[in-house]
């Protein structure tokens, strides 16, 4: 197997196509292009995932704010919790 799962004659065959339909001068102009492209998108790609790990990352390393607020459950004998609370009665 070669590139993509395409042997070395498959891709032989592609490149004798392209030179018969685009012609040399085109073919060159053509492959140009596609390895601008092909860079391109691999540095978009490296740049989305270097963003990503460094936000995961980042997120590991902060310990939540307000987490002693989170973790404790409104007491029954605070006037707040009975206030705001209709559904509790006396």
């Amino acid at each position: 197997m070669g590139f993509l799962g395409i042997g070395p004659w498959e891709i032989l065959l592609i490149i004798i196509l392209a030179l018969i339909v685009l012609g040399p001068g085109k073919l060159t102009d053509f492959a140009r292009t596609l390895g601008k492209t092909v860079r391109a998108i691999r540095k978009y790609s490296t740049d989305l995932t270097t963003a990503v790990t460094r936000e995961l990352d980042s997120d590991k390393e902060e310990p939540p704010k307000d987490k002693d607020k989170q973790s404790k459950p409104p007491s029954a004998s605070s006037e707040e919790g009975t206030k705001s609370d209709p559904e509790r009665r006396p």
